[in-house]
């Protein structure tokens, strides 16, 4: 049926079919899938509602408070993670009956690639919305303004994860190699990141792993925006938002090109 409906469309618009029906089938997998959905509300209630109250009633002496600290940086890992987890899912992708049609299809490898993107990038925004509105529950200040601002902060940590997927799915040869090695790539930068704690003095190898963590600058960024005006803005923030826009950019551009790069030579070489 795909193949027939691409018959009569031709350039531009089979490409564009191609993306929004990948996108398309991420998002309705995601709202079919009960564990995914309910682990997309259970992490938020143990990492701000539980690790953010322990934190603030323990933890003094830092001059913030620790629940809106760990929110930012819960909120954006959210993000960060689901897209790039969703990238490597391509894996898996390839062997069953639907890829297997689009792989076949004569459509573009990169819109494959901009597609799931963008898919996974709408799941990830759906299950940062529910992350949101626990931190309103348990308390995270959060006003009109900081929803506005943070919306292109969670667009842009998407599509950084997404791109940082997307170079690990050019590294890994299967499925089970991707599930043994993700959680070794992404789970230490939580704490490089400073998701949940302060990283403005590290040892030096935790310093340097820190500067080479992608996740790092989206975090320190959307803290950037949510801070902005406030007094304790200098003790939360490491960098400023233009210097992190900057590396994220660049990091997206880079991860970009060659995971896509090494994904479609992959690809034609079958």
């Amino acid at each position: 049926m795909i193949q027939a409906t691409r018959k009569n469309m031709t350039g531009p618009a089979r490409e564009v079919n191609a993306i929004l029906t990948v996108a398309y089938r991420d998002v309705l997998k995601f709202l079919r899938d009960p564990a995914r959905l309910v682990q997309a509300l259970i992490f938020p209630i143990i990492f701000i509602g539980i690790l953010g109250g322990s934190f603030q009633s323990n933890i003094v002496g830092e001059g913030y408070n620790f629940l809106t600290f760990i929110f930012t940086g819960v909120l954006i890992q959210t993000l960060f993670q689901s897209t790039t987890s969703g990238i490597i899912s391509l894996i898996e992708d390839r062997e069953n009956d639907f890829s297997q049609e689009i792989f076949i299809s004569p459509i573009s490898r990169y819109s494959i690639v901009f597609g799931k993107i963008l898919g996974e990038s709408l799941v990830a925004l759906v299950q940062g919305i529910g992350v949101i509105i626990f931190g309103i529950v348990f308390g995270v200040p959060f006003t009109l303004g900081n929803a506005l601002g943070m919306i292109p902060i969670a667009i842009a940590a998407c599509l950084l994860g997404g791109s940082f997927g997307l170079i690990l799915l050019s590294s890994f040869g299967s499925q089970r190699a991707a599930n043994q090695i993700l959680p070794f790539l992404v789970f230490p930068q939580i704490f490089t990141a400073g998701v949940f704690n302060p990283i403005h003095n590290l040892p030096w190898y935790l310093d340097f792993l820190s500067h080479i963590s992608p996740l790092r600058y989206a975090v320190d960024l959307a803290r950037d925006v949510f801070y902005a005006g406030k007094p304790e803005y200098a003790r939360v923030v490491l960098a400023g938002p233009l210097t992190n826009l900057t590396i994220m950019v660049a990091m997206f551009a880079v991860f970009l090109f060659i995971g896509t790069t090494v994904f479609v030579r992959s690809e034609r070489n079958k």
